[in-house]
C-alpha cells in the first residue's frame, strides 16, 4: 500500500509539474515571455560557451601559450573596436524598433531595420582601412609576430559590425535564435573546424593562422545571418514602404555608442595594458580565466537582451507601476543565477583551467578576484540597460567614463608590479565603482532601486 500511495503521489507530483511546464511555455504574459526570451539567450549562451571554451582549449593546446597569448591580444582588439563600429545604432534598435511599432509607424521600422545596416557597414569598412594605414605606419614599432594578426583583425571588422546591428534587430523581435546562434555557436563551430582541418593536415597552428580561421569564419557566419534575418524580416513586413531618420537615429544612438565605447574600454583597458608590461603567456593565463569564468557574465547578457526593449515599451506607454514590477524581476533573474554560476564555477576552476596546459592552473587565484566584480554587476541587474532605454544614455555615459577611468588608473599603477593579478584586481574594482553609481543614477534621477535584495520600490 505505501509504495502504490508513493506511486500515486509521484505521479501527481509530475503530472502538476508537467501542467506548469505547459502553461509557462503557452502564457503570453509579458513576465512569462521574457522569463522564455532570457531562457533561450541564456541557453543559447551556454552552448556557445561549450563551443567556445572547447576552442580556446584546443588553441591553446595546439598553439602554445606565447601564440595563444598573440591570439588572444589580437581578438580583444577585435572586439573592442569591433564592438563599437555600429556608432550604438545596435543598443537603439531595442529602443526605436518597439517606439515604431507602439506608434504603428511600420515604414519607419522597415527603415531603420535597413537602412541602419547600411550606415553600420559603411562605417566600419572606413575604420577597417584607418586601422589598416595605422598599422602600417606603426609597422617599425611592432613586433613581427604581432603585424600579420592585426591586419588580418582589420578584414573582420565590416562584418563585425553588420552582425552586432543585426544581433539588435533580431532581439527586438524576440529572435533569439537568430540573434545568438550564428555568432555564438556556429562561429565557434566553424573556427574550430578549420584549425582542427589544418593541425591534423600537418599545417603549424600559429596565431596567423587561428586570426586567419576567425576571420573566415566570421564572415561566413555574418552572411547566413543577414539571409536568414532578411527572410523573417520581409514575412513580419510585407508592406516594402520604408522612411527614414537618419539624422533622429544618430542624435540618440550617439550617446550610447560612446557609452558602448566606454564599457568595451572598460572590459578590455586589463589586456591590453597588460600587453604592454607582460608577455602574451601571462596574457594568455589571463585570457584563459576570464573566458572560465564568461559562463557568470552569459546570465547577466541573457536577461538584458530579453528586457531592454520592453522597458522601452512600458515607459513609452507611461506604465511606471508594470516597469517597476518587470525591473525588480530582471534584478532577481540576473543576481541569484549569476550567484550559483559563480559558485560552481569557483569550485571547477582549478581543474577547467588545468585543460588549457599545466602552465594555466597559475590564473586560478585570478577567478576569485574576478568574480566580485562580475557579482556586484549582477546585484543591480541590466541597470546600464535598463536606464539607456529611458534615455538617460548621457548619465550612463558618465558613469561608463568613471569606470573605465578607474580600471585604467589602477592598471597602470597595479600591473607593473604585480602583473595579472594587478589586472584582476583592477577590473574588478571598477565593475565595482560602476555599479554604485548606475545605482545612485537610478535612484536619484529616475526613483527607481536598482538592487537585488529590495527590487520593488
Amino acid at each position: 500500500m505505501a509504495v502504490i500511495e508513493f506511486a500515486s503521489t509521484a505521479h501527481g507530483v509530475c503530472t502538476r509539474l508537467l501542467a506548469r511546464g505547459r502553461h509557462w511555455l503557452t502564457d503570453r504574459a509579458d513576465t512569462a515571455l521574457a522569463q522564455r526570451v532570457a531562457s533561450t539567450a541564456f541557453l543559447i549562451r551556454v552552448v556557445s560557451a561549450v563551443f567556445a571554451y572547447v576552442a580556446q582549449i584546443a588553441l591553446a593546446r595546439w598553439m602554445g601559450r606565447f601564440e595563444f597569448g598573440i591570439y588572444a591580444y589580437v581578438w580583444t582588439w577585435v572586439m573592442l573596436i569591433g564592438g563599437a563600429v555600429d556608432l550604438g545604432l545596435a543598443s537603439a534598435s531595442q529602443r526605436f524598433i518597439p517606439e515604431y511599432a507602439e506608434r504603428g509607424a511600420a515604414a519607419h521600422v522597415r527603415g531603420y531595420i535597413y537602412g541602419s545596416r547600411w550606415i553600420v557597414f559603411g562605417v566600419a569598412s572606413v575604420v577597417s582601412i584607418l586601422c589598416a594605414l595605422a598599422i602600417r605606419l606603426l609597422e617599425p614599432k611592432l613586433d613581427d609576430y604581432m603585424i600579420v594578426p592585426l591586419y588580418l583583425a582589420c578584414a573582420m571588422l565590416p562584418i563585425f559590425g553588420v552582425m552586432q546591428m543585426q544581433d539588435g534587430i533580431a532581439r527586438s523581435y524576440n529572435w533569439m535564435n537568430v540573434a545568438l546562434l550564428p555568432s555564438y555557436v556556429v562561429r565557434q563551430m566553424l573556427l574550430i573546424a578549420f584549425v582542427a582541418l589544418a593541425y591534423l593536415g600537418g599545417i603549424v597552428v600559429d596565431a596567423r593562422l587561428a586570426v586567419a580561421a576567425a576571420c573566415l569564419s566570421l564572415w561566413l557566419t555574418g552572411i547566413g545571418q543577414l539571409l536568414l534575418l532578411n527572410r523573417k524580416l520581409n514575412a513580419a513586413h510585407p508592406n516594402r514602404e520604408c522612411s527614414y531618420e537618419p539624422g533622429r537615429w544618430i542624435s540618440i544612438s550617439l550617446p550610447m555608442f560612446v557609452v558602448d565605447s566606454l564599457y568595451l574600454l572598460l572590459l578590455y583597458v586589463d589586456v591590453i595594458v597588460l600587453k604592454q608590461f607582460s608577455s602574451p603567456q601571462d596574457i594568455a593565463v589571463y585570457y584563459a580565466a576570464v573566458k572560465t569564468l564568461a559562463l557568470v557574465s552569459f546570465v547577466h547578457f541573457s536577461v538584458g537582451a530579453a528586457t531592454a526593449h520592453k522597458y522601452t515599451e512600458y515607459h513609452v506607454a507611461g506604465d511606471r507601476e508594470k516597469l517597476t514590477r518587470f525591473l525588480a524581476d530582471s534584478i532577481k533573474w540576473t543576481f541569484w543565477p549569476s550567484l550559483a554560476a559563480a559558485a560552481l564555477i569557483l569550485i571547477c576552476g582549478w581543474p577547467l583551467l588545468w585543460l588549457f596546459g599545466e602552465s594555466f592552473v597559475s590564473g586560478y587565484k585570478l577567478m576569485f578576484i574576478l568574480s566580485i566584480g562580475i557579482l556586484a554587476r549582477a546585484a543591480i541587474g541590466p541597470g546600464e540597460r535598463f536606464l539607456n532605454m529611458l534615455g538617460e544614455q548621457r548619465a550612463c555615459m558618465v558613469v561608463a567614463g568613471g569606470a573605465f577611468l578607474v580600471n585604467l588608473v589602477l592598471c597602470l599603477l597595479l600591473i607593473p608590479p604585480y602583473g595579472t593579478t594587478g589586472a584582476a584586481i583592477s577590473a574588478s574594482c571598477a565593475f565595482l565603482v560602476e555599479s554604485a553609481l548606475l545605482f545612485i543614477v537610478a535612484k536619484r534621477r529616475l526613483g527607481f532601486h536598482l538592487f537585488a535584495w529590495r527590487g520593488k520600490e
